[in-house]
């Protein structure tokens, strides 16, 4: 393991050509993520062509990107030399609009106040209305003054903002070109060109494997056999053939297993088959294949089961800093520019973990699992608090980091040399 403190593009330059098997970073977005100066941009082709020149030929990296800035930070690595192979969306549903209210905005501007009709209430820096439950409050904070629009402008502008509620991120999955002819041939080589796919399927349950072991079946217009035109396979000697055991086919999907995120999947019913009629005229290919006695009942439940869910640990920020300070960790209410009025939100949380876009290490693990291969290197040119080493630890893998902030690098050289314990 190696942690590099200082400018990434410098450091890099001291590892040699083809040194690592994989890069998982989580790199600035550019958008001047609460005033952060380390934020002003996305990273330069320069970092990501320092990048591929320690990625072995067929290496892939998975690099996170903002909606807002997403095509910048695309071009940049693929003007740097890479393949873009794919773009990994993480669902999530913590995220908090950073919206301006247009019709306070107006009533401000003309000197205008506002009546206060109503009250909501702000946890750590979400806000939502204060409920009760058997005559107890059950959610509690800072409380918030709801106001009506109070000139004629206002009213017509109520309800308008700005922005939409953040819920999702992006990955781009790239790789660096191969230096063989073939993918197979390159993996031979360099142990590289490959993602793991067995090693990231989706878990599913016990019924749902059970329904598609009930319904797997070889492709019956491979298995023709001449002796009769109504039926092209035995449909009966297929059902043999089992799903994969380890789960679903991996998808450019990720969601965090929050209940507002589950709730935005549909439930949905599929894979039911039903006894064909005698009667051939207008039957499928596949229905005349299969026994007509053969039925089998659809899977049920929310569509969220076909995907990975990478939830976050309420502990994982803070794991392994028990003798860091705790520092306010503040959120933003406001807009863009400061000029605007973005404010420090002062409900922010405590944490020892200060650094404000920690990801959670069980979607870094994940990540890392799907692109190393077997005691692999993964680099992280932007290590920020440490999660992609400590999952890359986590994992069994070997990792290479570099920070630019002295006091965000030992926070992240203090949680993955507590993951190596």
């Amino acid at each position: 393991m190696r942690l590099l403190q200082g400018d990434c593009l410098e450091q890099m330059k001291t590892l040699e050509d083809n040194s690592v098997d994989a890069i998982v970073s989580d790199p600035p977005y550019g958008i001047s993520f609460m005033a952060k100066k380390w934020d002003y941009d996305v990273p330069k082709v320069e970092v990501w062509q320092e990048a591929m020149r320690v990625l072995k030929p067929g290496g892939h990296a998975l690099i996170a990107c903002g909606t807002r800035t997403q095509h910048r930070m695309v071009c940049n690595i693929e003007d740097a030399g890479f393949e873009i192979r794919d773009v990994v969306s993480w669902i999530y549903g913590s995220g908090f609009p950073k919206s301006l209210n247009i019709s306070k905005a107006i009533d401000k501007a003309a000197g205008a106040e506002r009546e206060v009709v109503g009250v909501r209430i702000s946890e750590g820096g979400c806000t939502g209305y204060k409920t009760f439950k058997g005559g107890s409050l059950v959610s509690e904070g800072k409380e918030i003054d709801i106001t009506a629009p109070a000139t004629e402008a206002a009213k017509q502008w109520d309800g308008w903002g700005t922005a939409l509620k953040p819920a999702c991120e992006f990955f781009t999955l790239a790789r660096k070109p191969l230096s063989e002819k073939t993918v197979a041939a390159n993996v031979l080589k360099w142990g590289t060109g490959g993602i793991n796919i067995d090693g990231c399927r989706v878990e599913m349950s016990d019924k749902d494997s059970a329904e598609l072991m009930a319904k797997s079946s070889k492709n019956p217009s491979s298995n023709y056999n001449g002796k009769n035109y109504q039926k092209y396979g035995d449909f009966e000697k297929n059902l043999a053939t089992p799903p994969n055991a380890a789960g679903r086919f991996p998808a450019n999907l990720i969601h965090d297993g929050s209940q507002e995120v589950l709730d935005l999947f549909p439930e949905t019913k599929s894979g039911a088959l039903k006894p064909y009629k005698e009667n051939h005229e207008n039957a499928s290919s596949y229905s005349m294949a299969r026994d007509k006695t053969f039925t089998q009942s659809a899977s049920q439940g929310s569509a969220a089961r076909f995907f990975y869910c990478a939830k976050a640990s309420k502990k994982d920020r803070d794991e392994g800093l028990d003798g860091f300070e705790e520092k306010k960790v503040n959120t933003l209410n406001g807009y863009k520019k400061p000029s605007e009025g973005r404010t420090a939100n002062k409900s922010g949380g405590v944490k020892k973990n200060n650094h404000p876009t920690v990801k959670p290490t069980a979607l870094m693990s994940y990540l890392c699992r799907l692109i190393t291969p077997t005691g692999g290197t993964v680099l992280d040119p932007y290590m920020g608090s440490g999660s992609t080493g400590k999952a890359a630890i986590k994992e069994g893998f070997d990792f290479i980091g570099c920070e630019l902030d002295p006091d965000y690098f030992n926070i992240a050289e203090t949680r993955i040399n507590n993951e190596i314990k």
